[in-house]
C-alpha cells in the first residue's frame, strides 16, 4: 500500500481544541455503523472521561467501536477506565506494549492519531485524549471527506491486524465491518493524500517534504512542537530561503512540555538565521500542531521534525493541494505569527553563555539518543 493522490475530497481545517473537539464529538454521536479510533496519547482525566461516554453511548446503540492505542502512549489510562471500555463493548487493541526484555524495540511507538466515522468521515492531526488539549496546547485538525478516507481506513486496518497489537479485540474484526470506502464523493477539485512513515522502514513523509521543500517557489511555512531536524531536512531549508523562497519556522517558545528538546534543537537556529530563514517561538502557549505549508501543498497530522518521527514512530499525515486550503492554513499561520516573538540574527548572535551551554548539554545528549538506532 502506497500514498495515492487522489481527486474529489473535501477538507476543513479545524484550527485549535474549540474547533476540533465539538467537531469529532458530533461525528462520534451521528455515527451509525463504525468508529475507528487510533491514537498515540490517552490519558485519564476530563478529556478521556468525555471520549469515553461518547464511544459508551454508540457501542450501546449498535455502533462498532475499535480503539488502538499505543502501548506507551496509554500508559496513564487507568485500569476502571479501561475495564470501563471493555465493559461497554468497545473493541480495544493496543500496540507494542513495554516489555523488559527487547528494549531496542520499545522505542517503536503508534504516535498517528485517526478518528474514522462510518467509513465516511476521517479526522488527522496532532490531537490525543489528555487535558492539556483542553486549553493548554495549541493544535490543530483537518476534517476528511471523500476518496482517501478509504485509504485511512486501510491504514487503520493493516495496523489493527499487525502482530505487534494485542488485546482481548478480534484482529480480524475491521475486515468484516460494512465499511463503504469504496464511496466517491462528489465535491470539487480537492486533490490529497494519505502519507505515513515507519520509523527508518519507510519514510514516505520525510521524502514527501523534501520534495516538496526542492520545488517550492514563494513559501515555506513549517510548524512543530518537537524540532530537531536532521542535516537533510537542514540544508534544505537553507537551500531554499538561499534562493529567495520565504521560509519560516513557527516553534514553541518557553511553555514547551519538554523543554530539553527546545534547546537541542536551538542549537540549529544559528546557521537557519544567517541562511535568511525566519523564526518564530510562540507565546501564548505550548504549540503542539504539526503542520507544513510549501505553496499551495500542504500537509497535516501526527508527524513532527524529530528523530523520535523519522527514525522510530509511526505517523501519519494529510496532503492537500488545493490553493483554498492552502489560504487558510496560510491565514492560521499569519495570525500564530502575529502572537510569536521572531528571533532575529542579531540577537541570537549575543545570546548568553547559559543558553549556549544548554544547547551544546541538550544537543550532546540528542546526538547520543539518535545513536541508539
Amino acid at each position: 500500500m502506497r500514498g495515492v493522490w487522489r481527486d474529489g475530497n473535501r477538507f476543513a481545517l479545524l484550527p485549535e481544541s474549540r474547533c476540533f473537539l465539538p467537531a469529532m464529538t458530533e461525528a462520534v454521536a451521528a455515527a451509525q455503523e463504525s468508529i475507528l479510533l487510533e491514537l498515540y496519547l490517552m490519558e485519564s482525566g476530563a478529556l478521556a472521561a468525555q471520549l469515553i461516554d461518547a464511544l459508551l453511548a454508540a457501542a450501546a446503540r449498535g455502533v462498532t467501536v475499535l480503539m488502538l492505542l499505543d502501548g506507551y502512549g496509554a500508559m496513564k489510562l487507568s485500569a476502571a477506565d479501561r475495564r470501563r471500555l471493555e465493559a461497554g463493548g468497545v473493541a480495544m487493541r493496543f500496540f507494542n506494549p513495554l516489555v523488559w526484555y527487547r528494549l531496542g524495540k520499545n522505542l517503536t511507538r503508534d504516535h498517528r492519531k485517526l478518528l474514522l466515522i462510518d467509513g465516511r468521515v476521517a479526522f488527522t492531526g496532532g490531537f490525543g485524549a489528555s487535558d492539556e488539549f483542553l486549553d493548554a496546547w495549541f493544535d490543530i485538525a483537518v476534517r476528511i471527506e471523500g476518496p482517501v478516507v478509504a485509504d485511512w481506513v486501510r491504514l487503520f486496518s493493516r495496523l489493527w491486524d499487525s502482530p505487534l497489537s494485542r488485546g482481548a479485540g478480534d484482529p480480524r474484526l475491521v475486515q468484516r465491518l460494512r465499511l463503504d470506502v469504496t464511496r466517491v464523493a462528489d465535491y470539487q477539485g480537492m486533490r490529497g493524500r494519505v502519507v505515513w512513515g515507519q520509523g527508518y522502514r519507510y519514510q514516505a513523509i520525510r521524502l514527501s517534504l523534501h520534495q516538496q521543500l526542492g520545488h517550492a517557489q514563494r513559501r515555506i511555512w513549517l510548524c512543530t512542537p518537537y524540532f530537531v531536524p536532521t542535516l537533510s531536512l537542514r540544508r534544505r531549508l537553507v537551500r531554499a530561503a538561499r534562493r529567495g523562497v520565504d521560509v519560516r519556522l513557527l516553534l514553541p517558545g518557553d511553555a514547551h512540555d519538554h523543554p530539553g528538546i527546545r534547546y537541542a534543537g536551538q542549537r540549529f537556529y544559528g546557521r537557519l538565521l544567517r541562511a535568511g530563514v525566519r523564526i518564530f517561538e510562540f507565546q501564548p502557549r505550548f504549540i503542539h500542531a504539526k503542520c507544513s505549508l510549501a505553496d499551495d501543498w500542504a500537509s497535516i497530522g501526527s508527524c513532527n521534525f524529530d528523530h523520535w518521527s523519522l527514525q522510530w514512530n509511526l505517523e501519519a499525515n494529510q496532503e492537500i493541494v488545493d490553493p483554498r486550503f492552502a489560504g487558510a492554513l496560510a491565514s492560521l499561520f499569519e495570525e500564530n505569527f502575529s502572537q510569536s516573538v521572531e528571533i532575529r540574527p542579531e540577537q541570537w548572535a549575543r545570546r548568553s553563555r547559559r543558553q549556549r551551554l544548554r544547547e551544546w548539554l541538550y544537543g550532546t545528549l540528542d546526538a547520543w539518543v539518535t545513536r541508539l538506532r
